[in-house]
């Protein structure tokens, strides 16, 4: 009975880490158009480091086909599009102030960020 107990526990432990704690390898940007694989649950880079005041465009391409991959959200750019399932959509963001950008999907399962510096 214990180990069933302790099992539980590891399994709940194991799932606020992936969903809450983890955050994949971030990724420095030098181009001006970034792909961005939508796949098995994350984003693929999840965390990008963008230069500020530079334009910069994000190709998403949506190889997953659960229901909560379908878009993109970027709450404090007030950006929201569809991601067709095996293309890719353009975003094209604006000149950006340096700080945090979130990005998730409409229920947040799948997140990534936008980390811009001067």
């Amino acid at each position: 009975m214990i180990w069933i107990n302790l099992a539980g526990l590891a399994l709940i432990g194991f799932i606020v880490w992936w969903f809450w704690i983890y955050q994949p390898p971030g990724q420095a940007v030098t181009e001006d158009n970034i792909l961005i694989l939508v796949d098995d649950g994350v984003y693929q880079p999840a965390h990008l480091t963008l230069p500020a005041g530079k334009p910069v465009r994000l190709s998403f391409l949506r190889k997953d086909a659960s229901p909560c991959a379908e878009s993109v959200i970027f709450p404090t750019l007030d950006i929201s599009q569809r991601l067709p399932t095996g293309q890719t959509k353009t975003i094209a963001l604006p000149a950006l102030e340096p700080g945090k950008y979130p990005f998730h999907c409409q229920m947040q399962m799948y997140r990534g960020s936008l980390t811009v510096k001067a």
